[in-house]
């Protein structure tokens, strides 16, 4: 026998006697405090490197030896060691806080901080408390649980938009959105052609935790980016002594629209035509009955499953993810699918004084867009006519034809089926973000951790929209469209600061310096080609090449006596490249304070008061986000449109034109003062915190007319304004039912938020409207809210009916003019509230998600904009109306009546977001839980429209909210999924 099979089988020898004296140890470990179970708890045989890590559900096994100890441990919590006492036995833990360590937990700028010496308003939202069920987006993880917080999507869409607002709007037209930090990487917040979300690009189930910083005491770290707040996402990472670990994570739902406009069927449409209309209009009526709604909607499957394997690979600590999502929307022809990979590895080097992460996450989405004017165009077609017809004219698709051309009438809607399937408008969305952080403690100053962050987000796009040449169109001699993109977008990161800390008797030091440097670029590279019948093609090619750096220098100093008073001051320098080199330069400063009271000698020995800390802070943050690059320069822009180009022949060439420059523009300051209070009572079985805050933004960025021939077009973006933001917030967590069987917790929070333009120099009418030309319902005003309603006050008979052209002539002149319009509601709501519960009995789970809204109000577009007989009659061809057509009867559409009140509605709304039932099996070898969940469940309110949480983009891509404009309805959803863990 061979000297290495020897081997083989003395080794296979020894080590089967190990194990047989080995017995497998399980259990489950749980907060004392609340009775929930623990992920990633470390579980280690005492004197060994052997140990593993609890999984989803807090359950665990290991092999361990009778006698042998292990030792329980976990970030915020005391060690725990128990003695195995017998074969194959059970050990339930419960792990009690740790104050001391509890400390370190908490993710600030640039490095952690002792929970107990944070100053400012920070939120941690953590895999416990993330929303439940479908989750496409990190921001659906988030939406109701911190007071204050607001997350809107754009619509319905698999994977849609968001639009994330902490404590309000602080600007006009520049980005209101936070900064969101990946493992300490700032992401590239810009839009870009083909993808649907910036953050769709993170797996939900890569995250571990959020942070939000919502004061400026502590944003102002972060500069000019976090004027918005701050969210913080970390995610999961392996650990130190842990043994492999793999979880599967896997659901698949269906999606249905849960509600439709109201509209009127054939029958009642016929009814309605044959009693108003005259001989011509009743003849064009067809014979189908078809709900166009319907037609353009569809039940949309979703699977998603996520592979996650962590432990470690010669002593290097790991996490290896990959995730698939495929997703149709509920509006037929979209869809959404989505890779992701993501690499995380924590060594430590030279005795632990080199820590090291490398996080690597990569991430491929496939989108079909569909064509959402269909949604438009299903609700004012024709229900009488059918979706298609015995011709070959537009495909079969019917359609309502010009008398004169034959072609489609330029008036008239376009099928709505036919403009889902005759466009495919398509893009591939690659996304890697990256970044290797080292942290090194200097072997002489072991006070001192130098650290260098470098880190990469690229996005890249490459996109086709096809319009098919059966398509219905006005143009006789229309042949299709193709337009061929590609956008790249790189964001670079380079950060290097110094930490000291010095703990001296009762005194508590820490100061931090460092720099940053992040340089972005945008590149646009865009073909379109329109085919015409006997005639040239028009090629119109676009590039556009954009790049700016942000230098900064920052510094933070933390001063701490006896872990009762804490200090807490910031400075950060930021110089961007979008501004005028003399005004280039923002220094943006903060200061805190904090009082902990729970240390003081009459509190510190109280059973019944855990937490009791008092704040106060103010700070200045810059904001010059969403702002072109290089504003104050003479720059020129190729043209897009044809009339003005050049022809050469058989070729066009574009020109070039020169945009407005300002060279006075100057950075949009705002600046926080903010005071709260931290507590926790009986355990912490009532804890929470309670903020009020004020913030004033000064020099708001806005467009502004200019005098003819003084620039290079009418209007510059200029500082043109103030605003003021002031609230209350308030979050209450408490545990009613806390037994072996039974834990029962809720988590409350409610904001209050007034938003008020407090100096304006030029009026800004906003929020366009469909119907007419150039109508806006909302308007910029000192005094009022940001996207006020400026409308005509509406007249009503004594039976509560419009009176057709009548309104308050609010000046007394006699005449209904622009004058008379008023400033009246706000699509903001005074109040929002977030409810969730979680009740565990034995091995169910139960969580309820719910939100409310009140005092917002939102205009109806859908039905202003057709509820008139003039609408249903216009140009020779029928089209459909909503039924409150029966609440005004009016018979034309004007420009008063599209802006009139009548159609602004109270928006205030009670949702229950999701319900979700969960199974934990008993575990032997495998942790699994199954789980069912409904999502949008239920909507309560007055509003008659589909959904009164409405926001759109105008046309230059900024979120208006309040104006209800064919938006894609939000689906409900039910989903079954299953947790694998072993």
């Amino acid at each position: 026998m061979k000297v290495s099979n020897v081997c083989t089988l003395f080794l296979f020898l020894f080590v089967s006697v190990g194990l047989y004296a080995q017995q497998i140890v399980k259990g489950t470990v749980k907060d004392a405090a609340t009775g929930d179970p623990l992920p990633g708890v470390s579980i280690v045989v005492k004197g060994t490197t052997h140990g593993t890590a609890t999984d989803f559900d807090g359950m665990y096994e290991l092999k361990a030896e009778k006698g042998q100890t292990l030792v329980f441990s976990y970030i915020g919590f005391k060690n725990q060691e128990v003695l195995v006492k017998s074969e194959n036995q059970t050990i339930n833990v419960n792990l009690q806080e740790d104050t001391q360590q509890l400390e370190d937990v908490v993710v600030i700028g640039y490095g952690v901080a002792k929970k107990k010496d944070v100053t400012g308003s920070v939120n941690l939202v953590t895999t416990k408390d993330f929303n439940k069920g479908q989750n496409l987006s990190a921001g659906d993880l988030l939406q109701g649980k911190v007071a204050g917080v607001q997350i809107t999507s754009g619509g319905g869409a698999p994977g849609d938009g968001q639009n994330i607002r902490v404590r309000g709007t602080g600007s006009l037209t520049l980005n209101s959105n936070p900064l969101v930090v990946v493992d300490g990487v700032p992401m590239n917040d810009g839009a870009i052609g083909g993808a649907r979300n910036i953050l769709n690009d993170i797996n939900p189930d890569d995250i571990e935790s959020m942070t939000v910083l919502k004061d400026a005491s502590s944003t102002a770290i972060y500069g000019s980016r976090a004027a918005n707040g701050v969210i913080m996402i970390t995610t999961k990472k392996g650990r130190a002594n842990q043994e492999t670990q793999v979880s599967v994570n896997s659901s698949i739902s269906i999606s249905e629209v849960s509600d439709y406009v109201n509209l009127l069927s054939a029958d009642e449409f016929r009814a309605l035509v044959n009693k108003t209309g005259n001989a011509t209009q009743k003849a064009i009526l067809g014979n189908a009955s078809t709900n166009w709604q319907k037609e353009i909607y569809q039940v949309a499957p979703t699977t998603n499953t996520t592979v996650g394997i962590s432990g470690n690979l010669a002593s290097i600590p790991y996490r290896l993810s990959l995730g698939h999502t495929y997703a149709d929307g509920v509006l037929k022809t979209d869809k959404f699918q989505r890779g992701t990979a993501k690499l995380s590895l924590t060594p430590r080097f030279f005795d632990n004084s080199l820590k090291t992460e490398l996080n690597v996450s990569g991430s491929f989405v496939k989108n079909r867009f569909a064509e959402r004017g269909a949604i438009g165009s299903a609700i004012e077609f024709d229900p009488t006519q059918p979706v298609r017809i015995n011709s070959t004219k537009y495909d079969g698709y019917f359609s309502w034809l010009d008398a004169s051309s034959g072609s489609q009438s330029n008036t008239a809607p376009v099928n709505p089926m036919a403009l889902l399937n005759l466009r495919n408008n398509t893009a591939d969305v690659k996304r890697l973000i990256s970044n290797l952080k080292l942290d090194y403690t200097l072997p002489f100053f072991k006070d001192i951790t130098a650290t260098i962050n470098a880190g990469v987000d690229i996005t890249k796009s490459d996109g086709k929209d096809i319009t098919d040449p059966k398509m219905p169109n006005s143009s006789t001699d229309f042949n299709g469209v193709t337009t061929i993109y590609g956008n790249k977008a790189v964001n670079m990161l380079f950060d290097a600061y110094a930490n000291y800390m010095k703990d001296l008797d009762k005194h508590s030091i820490s100061f931090m310096a460092g720099h940053s440097y992040q340089k972005f670029e945008f590149t646009n590279d865009s073909n379109q080609t329109q085919y015409f019948k006997g005639k040239n093609d028009l090629i119109i090619p676009v590039i556009d090449k954009s790049r700016n750096v942000l230098i900064s220098f920052f510094g933070r100093a933390n001063y701490s006596f006896d872990n009762r008073y804490m200090l807490t001051a910031t400075l950060r320098a930021d110089a961007s490249s979008k501004l005028n080199p003399d005004d280039r330069w923002g220094y943006f400063p903060s200061v805190a304070l904090a009082w902990n009271a729970k240390n003081e000698s009459f509190l510190k020995e109280s059973e019944n008061v855990n937490e009791l800390k008092l704040r106060l802070g103010y700070g200045e943050v810059g904001n010059v986000n969403g702002l072109g690059d290089y504003l104050f320069l003479t720059r020129y822009v190729g043209s897009v449109n044809q009339g003005a180009y050049y022809q050469f022949g058989n070729q066009f060439v574009p020109t070039a034109r020169p945009e407005s420059l300002n060279k006075n523009l100057r950075w949009e300051v705002g600046n926080t003062l903010n005071a709260g209070i931290d507590y926790g009572f009986w355990q912490n079985r009532v804890s929470g915190s309670i903020d009020v805050y004020r913030k004033l933004t000064k020099d708001l960025i806005a467009e502004s007319n200019v005098a003819p021939f003084t620039n290079y077009g009418s209007r510059i973006s200029s500082n043109i304004g103030d605003m003021e933001n002031k609230g209350i917030e308030f979050l209450l967590n408490v545990v009613p039912v806390r037994t072996d069987d039974i834990n029962w917790t809720l988590s409350y929070n409610i904001a209050y938020n007034d938003n008020k333009i407090t100096r304006l120099t030029n009026l800004q009418n906003v929020g366009g409207i469909s119907g007419g030309t150039g109508n806006t319902v909302q308007r910029h005003q000192e005094g009022y809210a940001p996207y006020t309603f400026f409308l005509y006050q509406q007249v009503y008979d004594n039976k509560g009916f419009p009176i057709e052209g009548a309104y308050v002539d609010r000046n007394n002149d006699g005449k209904i003019t622009e004058d008379d319009r008023y400033m009246g509601k706000s699509p903001y709501a005074d109040v929002t509230m977030g409810l969730t519960t979680n009740l565990n009995y034995k091995n169910w789970d139960l969580n309820i998600a719910t939100r409310a809204s009140l005092g917002n109000y939102v205009y109806d577009n859908v039905s202003s904009s057709r509820a008139a007989l003039s609408r249903v009659y216009s140009d020779n061809i029928l089209r459909n109306t909503t039924t409150s057509y029966y609440d005004t009867l009016l018979s034309a559409t004007t420009t008063e009546t599209l802006l009139s009140d009548m159609y602004l509605h109270d928006g205030s709304f009670f949702k229950i977001d999701n319900v979700t039932l969960g199974y934990n099996f008993p575990k032997d070898k495998y942790g699994i839980r199954v789980y069912g969940t409904v999502q949008n469940v239920l909507t309560l309110s007055n509003y008659k429209g589909l959904d009164p949480e409405v926001v759109t983009l105008d046309g230059f891509g900024r979120p208006t909210f309040g104006v209800d404009n064919n938006v894609y309805p939000r689906p409900r959803t039910y989903l079954l999924g299953i947790n694998v863990n072993f």
